[in-house]
């Protein structure tokens, strides 16, 4: 089964939800990467949410940027998503390993430690809309939560879960976001507050085999739901070998000719899917003449 993501209306169009199943999505960035249980887990839930924030963009061409840095040993994670929840990212330091905490979880926390969360937004504007927030605890949900707090004035509830299995593959990945709209009021804070109080994670209800439309009817059967969307999400790098040349080209004329030199051949990896491009000693001449760099 394919990823994918609901988003519906609640509680007369005070509550939008989404609910998100990223298994597969977190599992390939995991097998890209070589990740760490911990580190796995942290790219995952950053990946899954990503995604999510990129379906309220309104415009397939439009993305967000979702960067968590860290001063813990991860270093930090990056995630890319266009307006269609396609997504794309990695993390610093992919073989990060902590102890798990007290309870036996993989302590996602420590890895990212104490930092910043920054969302920039292409709108298609002149100019990006960023928001930066402190990091809350590094676990990326409540951070998440505190930045739709602090930066767009929307109180939200995020999960956001990755059960990793033994052998480092992704067994269950997942999301949820709970926002509330303009013109909510108290009463619906409260019976939301109470049904979330002990919901268990997303990502045990998937590994019982629960379907976004089911935790959804959990959630949310209460104020009265409706599903607007279905979308597929996926893990897709946009990469190409013009895309890589352009960052070479802009290297400038210096630095290709210092490597021309120096090197005699040019090999430039993306950090989101590690594809390599290879550049030859003719292809770094061709762009030297073709770009008037010489």
């Amino acid at each position: 089964m394919k990823d994918y993501c609901l988003r519906a209306t609640a509680g007369n169009g005070m509550i939008r939800a989404f609910v998100a199943q990223s298994t597969r999505l977190a599992d390939k960035a995991a097998r890209i990467h070589q990740t760490s249980a911990v580190a796995t887990a942290a790219l995952g839930r950053v990946l899954t949410a990503a995604s999510i924030m990129g379906l309220t963009l309104g415009n397939e061409e439009n993305s967000i940027t979702l960067s968590i840095r860290g001063d813990g040993d991860l270093g930090g994670v990056l995630a890319v998503s266009d307006g269609l929840g396609h997504v794309r990212g990695y993390v610093h330091n992919p073989l990060v390993d902590v102890a798990d905490r007290a309870d036996g979880k993989l302590n996602v926390g420590a890895a990212v430690g104490r930092g910043q969360l920054t969302a920039v937004m292409d709108l298609g504007l002149k100019e990006a809309y960023t928001g930066t927030v402190e990091l809350v605890t590094g676990e990326i949900a409540e951070d998440l939560a505190h930045y739709y707090m602090t930066s767009e004035q929307t109180p939200s509830v995020i999960s956001l879960g990755v059960l990793v299995d033994c052998d480092l593959s992704v067994k269950q990945a997942g999301g949820i976001f709970l926002q509330l709209m303009p013109g909510y009021d108290d009463e619906i804070v409260d019976k939301l507050e109470a049904r979330i109080a002990d919901f268990p994670p997303i990502s045990r209800l998937l590994n019982e085999e629960k379907t976004p439309e089911d935790i959804l009817e959990m959630l949310l059967e209460p104020f009265g739901y409706e599903v607007t969307e279905r979308h597929e999400i996926k893990f897709l790098c946009n990469c190409d070998r013009e895309r890589v040349e352009r960052v070479l080209i802009s290297l400038g004329r210096d630095e290709i000719s210092q490597i021309l030199e120096e090197q005699g051949e040019a090999e430039l990896n993306c950090h989101f899917c590690n594809e390599k491009y290879h550049f030859a000693k003719s292809d770094l001449e061709m762009i030297l003449n073709e770009e008037g760099l010489r």
